[in-house]
């Protein structure tokens, strides 16, 4: 009798390879000059099966890499989706929970979890490992993520993929391995370029403008990767005063002439920008902040203070919620003041008195006059007393931040930002966070854990008032 030749089980590369070849084949169609999708699905097994040593594994990582780089938006989320298809095997998963069910407690039962845990690995994340040993193979991973969030939220198989992608990078970017560095008007152009393209708190208008926010009585720290040295993660822009700021026009204003830092007592934290939106979710402000506070307090003695001046970017959304609501809680004062300001006679509504004001382009002084109790106390409200869904964090996101990285509110700031942004969002509201160093853990931890909110008493008594 002949030999019978059995084909070899299949695997789950070749599962996956079925499942992703039409894919392929479809967009191959779609775009001339592209590589066959079995071409494609081949590098990634040839990724997996790891022949021919290090040299080669480079090389295929590279290539593949090449190939993502040159696809379009719509390409990269099929890509995407092949990549996600090397899952766990269930059935190599489903064995390994037997044996570990059955095994014996001692060194059976640890030497069957070291498998379970094995076959729970997905092939992919080998895959994406592989990257990171070419050049820029880390930020395309970054890269990546910022593609997979965005094609991600209505597919499960893309979502399981992108929580592999960020676990990896969670290890690979924890601060430990971070670099500190202080960008000046000497650091390189390309940088400085940067910084201008990822400032989204308040824009950078010109090389001038970037050139004051960079002189003597300012500073400039961001957080660097070794494998991205180019690239900052995270920076924060400071301004070194006397006593804190309550205007951001006033702190940029690029007619004021610079003090000498060596007088300051007071540290600004006017900006704080992620400049990497494949690492959201992936904590560095807190880190930053803190590190910055000590690197500051040891070059400048004087320091006193350490604060932000920051956004309310959800303020005026709120607003608009509470006026619908009739929840303003004006006094008797305030809606006189509101009415007679409005040129409405006595028996008009104050709500409706009030938003005619608030929507006004141009606020006279006697508008303004009317209209600042008001919204300084709702602003104090918003920022020291509201909740989103989760009753124990601020609703505002700029407070949450600040309040879980242990600051205080210390005052809220009137016509702070009377830029058409700041207008818009937060009727020129800003706020002073205080990260008092004697008191950042203990506030960090009331606000972690209770979701208790460190305040200062002016602002207490605004929101109980």
């Amino acid at each position: 009798m002949a030999d019978t030749v059995l084909a070899p089980p299949e695997t789950l590369v070749d599962r996956a390879l079925r499942r992703v070849t039409g894919l392929w084949r479809d967009m191959a169609e779609r775009v001339g000059g592209r590589e066959e999708p079995e071409d494609i699905a081949a590098q990634m097994q040839a990724c997996l099966n790891a022949r021919g040593g290090e040299v080669s594994a480079r090389a295929r990582a590279a290539k593949l890499a090449a190939a993502y780089r040159g696809l379009s938006e719509a390409e990269r989320a099929t890509f995407l989706r092949i990549l996600a298809g090397f899952d766990a095997d269930p059935q190599a998963v489903e064995r390994a929970i037997a044996e570990w069910t059955s095994a014996k407690e001692g060194a059976g039962k640890a030497a069957a979890k070291v498998r379970l845990r094995r076959a729970l690995e997905s092939p992919r994340i080998r895959l994406l490992t592989q990257f990171t040993a070419i050049p820029d193979g880390v930020k395309l991973l970054v890269d990546l993520r910022e593609d997979l969030l965005r094609a991600a939220e209505t597919d499960p198989l893309l979502q399981a993929l992108e929580a592999d992608l960020k676990t990896l990078l969670t290890s690979w970017f924890d601060v430990g391995f971070l670099e500190l560095r202080r960008i000046d008007w000497n650091s390189p152009a390309a940088l400085l370029e940067k910084l201008i393209r990822y400032e989204a708190v308040h824009r950078i208008e010109s090389w001038d403008d970037l050139k004051n926010r960079l002189d003597s009585d300012r500073r400039c720290y961001a957080f660097f990767h070794p494998r991205m040295p180019a690239e900052p993660l995270i920076f924060v822009e400071i301004a070194l005063l006397k006593g804190l700021a309550d205007s951001v026009q006033a702190l940029l204003d690029p007619r004021t002439e610079p003090m000498d830092p060596s007088g300051a007592d007071t540290a600004i934290f006017y900006s704080i920008n992620n400049c990497q939106r494949g690492l959201d979710g992936i904590a560095f402000g807190n880190f930053l902040i803190k590190r910055v506070v000590e690197v500051l307090g040891q070059e400048f003695r004087g320091l006193k203070q350490f604060a932000t001046l920051s956004p309310m970017p959800g303020f005026c959304r709120w607003l608009k919620a509470r006026e619908a609501a009739g929840d303003l809680s004006l006094t008797a004062e305030e809606a006189t003041a509101i009415r007679t300001a409005a040129g409405g006679p006595p028996e008009a509504s104050p709500i409706e008195a009030f938003q005619q004001l608030v929507s006004r382009k141009d606020w006279t002084p006697a508008v303004s006059k009317a209209l600042e109790p008001v919204l300084v106390r709702l602003g104090a409200r918003f920022i020291a007393a509201e909740s989103g869904r989760n009753p124990k964090r601020a609703a505002d996101p700029v407070a949450h931040f600040h309040l879980s990285n242990g600051a205080r509110v210390e005052r809220i700031n009137w016509r702070a930002d009377t830029s058409v942004k700041g207008m818009r969002e937060s009727a020129g509201l800003m706020v002073n966070y205080l990260y008092d160093p004697a008191f950042i853990e203990d506030n960090h931890e009331a606000y972690a854990g209770e979701g208790k909110r460190a305040m200062a008493a002016a602002v207490r008594r605004m929101i109980k008032g």
